[in-house]
């Protein structure tokens, strides 16, 4: 199991008292399969995300990342588990306006101390997973919205991670365009054999998921394909 939260209780001050962001969530998520998050804007979608990635602290529960319990780890240790083990993509690109394709995966190898020739060499594998081997040398005002997306994607997997954190990839593309991203996560995931979740308000992209999970008011129900709404 590369992903695995268990028991996660999160929450946060709320005037006198606190407010319950995560309420004794489990979830169990096996490499080489997507787990769709699914739930209204306040529901407790993003937290989940944050706990997952290790950026937050739950009050109670663990959280595993390939195998390795965070509960006790130091700041630094978790920043380099973020680096090593887990991939974010973010839900819009961010990409620096000055780089090309290419060099906007290149800067997560090289921070985490890879050679000039491995970095390059696995920057261009993966704008080829994606499609993009032929726009390596564009800059983001050069892509489209769906390609910039592509290369978000390709960058949260140079490291070779784990566990694939994926949140709202499509909310700023058409239904075309977001369908075929999600096609592409779901690929991808099998590929790599990544645990990847994906925080989506689409329902029409629940198809490409393995379970499902549904949050309201900070409690999760996961079901499998067979009961997709």
């Amino acid at each position: 199991m590369s992903l695995a939260l268990t028991g996660i209780t999160l929450t946060f001050p709320d005037g006198d008292t606190r407010l319950t962001a995560l309420d004794r969530i489990h979830l169990e998520v096996p490499r080489g399969s997507l787990t769709a998050v699914v739930g209204p804007s306040g529901s407790g979608k993003s937290s989940l995300l944050a706990v997952a990635a290790t950026l937050i602290g739950p009050d109670a529960g663990s959280v595993t990342i390939d195998g390795r319990t965070t509960s006790g780890l130091t700041r630094g240790e978790l920043a380099a588990l973020r680096r090593h083990r887990i991939g974010i993509v973010f839900q819009q690109p961010h990409l620096l306006p000055s780089l090309t394709a290419v060099e906007q995966l290149e800067v997560p190898a090289r921070i985490d101390g890879r050679g000039p020739r491995a970095a390059s060499a696995r920057a261009t594998e993966l704008l080829g997973a994606v499609g993009l081997a032929d726009l390596a040398d564009r800059r983001p005002h050069q892509l489209s919205g769906g390609q910039r997306q592509r290369i978000n994607i390709a960058r949260a997997l140079m490291n070779d991670p784990a566990v694939l954190l994926v949140d709202e990839p499509t909310s700023a593309l058409d239904h075309e365009r977001g369908a075929a991203v999600v096609d592409l996560i779901s690929r991808l995931t099998r590929e790599r054999g990544t645990a990847t979740v994906l925080v989506t308000h689409d329902r029409a992209h629940l198809a490409a998921a393995d379970q499902v999970a549904d949050m309201r008011d900070g409690r999760l129900t996961v079901a499998g394909r067979s009961h997709l709404p």
